[in-house]
């Protein structure tokens, strides 16, 4: 008989501590393989996909199941019932995409999204195994800093030299128009003003809308 074979592990592990075996070579432990009660429930939300593909996934956890089963959410081409998956976006929120996309608004990544939505980033981040930001037609816009200029309530100055995307006749209708009324939102923005989807996508995390409309403008002194 081969010597040691009978021994237990703690035996050969103290017989190989004091000298008398030679030590055994390490072998590299096999990977890990899925905990049973993650396949389980993963096994459960693809049932319940397969009953209702419009279900609303509930938590980030069940974001990561919907990924591995190999679900993904276009960015910009998603529907409003792709968007009402994603756990605690609003039916405002998807509106405002809808329109955005109607528009030919395009969004680059995650930081567009959040900015737009005026999300949590820790939110955003627990929807991103699921988020595909693919680009349709020409490149995608290179990064910017914010600089968040509010439309309603900027002077004519602040919107022409923070705004040079703007032309000057489209800075007077937007001076113009929000007279009447505030802008609430992107969207509306370039329904008003009738703005191509290239501008609205330069001024995604640039400007935002606050409460009220700002005073009359003052003519400029000579």
């Amino acid at each position: 008989m081969g010597r040691g074979h009978w021994l237990d592990p703690l035996a050969r592990r103290l017989l190989e501590a004091a000298g008398e075996l030679p030590r055994r070579a390490q072998q590299h432990a096999a990977p890990e393989p899925q905990p049973l009660e993650e396949c389980v429930e993963q096994d459960l939300l693809a049932l319940k996909l397969e009953h209702n593909p419009n279900l609303r996934l509930a938590n980030a956890q069940e974001v990561q199941h919907a990924a591995a089963l190999g679900w993904r959410l276009d960015v910009n081409r998603a529907s409003a019932n792709d968007w009402l998956r994603l756990p605690q976006i609003t039916r405002d929120q998807v509106d405002l995409l809808l329109r955005l996309q109607q528009g030919g608004v395009q969004l680059s990544g995650p930081d567009d999204l959040q900015r737009l939505l005026d999300l949590p980033a820790a939110l955003v981040a627990s929807w991103e195994p699921l988020l595909q930001f693919r680009w349709y037609g020409d490149g995608a816009p290179t990064a910017v800093t914010p600089l968040l200029i509010d439309l309603n309530r900027a002077p004519a100055q602040a919107l022409e030299r923070q705004l040079p995307q703007l032309s000057p006749e489209r800075r007077q209708r937007l001076l113009r128009e929000r007279q009447r009324a505030p802008f609430q939102d992107l969207a509306e923005l370039q329904e008003r003003l009738q703005l191509p989807a290239s501008v609205v996508e330069e001024l995604i995390g640039k400007v935002r809308f606050g409460q009220g409309s700002a005073g009359p403008e003052l003519p400029r002194s000579a």
